[in-house]
């Protein structure tokens, strides 16, 4: 059986939902009154690289280029003036 939750509610009772997805509840979660997404238990039993697609892996330490904040705040002062 599937519950319907809003966003709000989602967010909200995040861990609670957790748990109940845990044990076997699914949930469609609705925004501005249109279904968004489901949030359901994964079978464990799936081989995970068949059935998911890796969009950003953030286990190596995520991005490796960039500028220090201090250099993009300088840069924003500049373009300002």
């Amino acid at each position: 059986m599937t519950n319907d939750i809003s966003i709000k509610d989602f967010r909200m009772r995040l861990a609670e939902i957790a748990d109940r997805v845990e044990k076997g509840e699914a949930f469609r979660v609705i925004r501005h009154s249109k279904p968004v997404f489901m949030v359901m238990k994964i079978n464990e039993n799936v081989d995970e690289i068949e059935e998911w697609e890796t969009v950003v892996d953030f286990t190596e330490g995520g991005k490796t280029t960039g500028m220090p904040i201090d250099d993009a705040i300088d840069m924003m002062d500049r373009i300002s003036s």
